[in-house]
C-alpha cells in the first residue's frame, strides 16, 4: 500500500491499495476512523486512481464532513461508559473514581489520557469476563481465553480453538450491547457460522437482540471518536 495526499481544501490522505480480486476502481471511507481507502484492480495504474479520486472529490469531501469529530480524552472531556456520559475531571488519591456524571482521575494532566484507558481496558475486562463466563454456562460450552483488542473492522471473534476476541470500547457501549457482543461470541462456539441455528443460539442467550444489534450499526463506529 501507498500514500497519496488528494490536493483540495481540506486536502484528504488517500491510501492506494491494489487488489487482484477487484474489478473497477473504488474508493471507501472507514466509519471507523475516516480513513479514506482507494483501491485498484491489478490492471489499473496509480494514474488512473488518482484521476478517479479527483472526480469523486466533492461527494468524498462531503463524506467526510460528516463524520462526527474526534475526541482528545482529558480533563473537561465528556466520555461515554456504560450508557452514561461522564465528564473527565481532576482527581484525588491513586484511584480512577466514578463520581454522578463523572469519572474522577488522579495525576497529572498530561498522563489522564492514559490513566483512564488503563481503567477503561480493566473494566471492559471484568464485564467480558463475567458475561462470557455466564453465557458459556449457559450454553454448556468453555472457552480459552479473553483477548481484548482495539478492532476496527469488527466487534468480536471467536477462533477454532475457542479463543473469544473483543473490542475494549465495548465499555464505552451501554451494558445491554456489550452483552449482545458476548452472547453473539459464545454462540460461536457451537456454530462457528452466521446460520439461523446460530442466531437461535443468540436468542436463546440474551433473548430479543435486535435493539443492540441496531445500536451498533447506528452508533458503533462514533465509539472510535474518543482518543486516549
Amino acid at each position: 500500500m501507498t500514500r497519496h495526499v488528494l490536493p483540495g481544501d481540506p486536502p484528504v490522505e488517500l491510501v492506494l491499495r491494489r487488489s487482484a480480486r477487484a474489478r473497477r476502481i473504488s474508493l471507501r471511507v472507514s466509519g471507523a476512523d475516516g480513513r479514506v481507502t482507494l483501491t485498484m484492480p491489478k490492471g489499473a495504474s496509480e494514474r488512473e486512481a488518482l484521476e478517479f479520486a479527483a472526480e469523486k472529490a466533492d461527494w468524498l469531501r462531503g463524506h467526510l464532513d460528516k463524520r462526527p469529530d474526534e475526541v482528545s480524552v482529558g480533563i473537561g472531556a465528556e466520555l461515554p461508559f456504560r450508557g452514561s456520559v461522564l465528564r473527565v475531571m481532576p482527581g484525588t488519591g491513586r484511584a480512577v473514581v466514578l463520581r454522578e456524571g463523572e469519572i474522577a482521575v488522579p495525576g497529572k494532566p498530561e498522563r489522564v489520557a492514559a490513566r483512564l484507558q488503563g481503567f477503561v481496558k480493566e473494566t471492559a475486562r471484568a464485564r467480558l469476563a463475567e458475561a462470557s463466563d455466564r453465557y458459556a454456562a449457559a450454553l454448556g460450552r468453555d472457552y480459552s481465553r479473553i483477548t481484548l483488542r482495539d478492532t476496527r473492522s469488527r466487534w468480536g471473534s471467536c477462533s477454532a480453538h475457542g479463543g473469544l476476541m473483543y473490542s475494549w470500547r465495548l465499555i464505552l457501549a451501554p451494558d445491554e450491547v456489550l452483552d449482545y457482543v458476548a452472547a453473539h461470541e459464545v454462540a460461536h462456539l457451537v456454530e462457528m457460522n452466521h446460520s439461523s441455528r446460530f442466531w437461535g443460539h443468540v436468542e436463546d442467550l440474551y433473548g430479543d437482540y435486535a435493539a443492540p444489534r441496531k445500536w451498533l450499526r447506528m452508533n458503533g463506529a462514533g465509539l472510535h471518536r474518543y482518543r486516549f
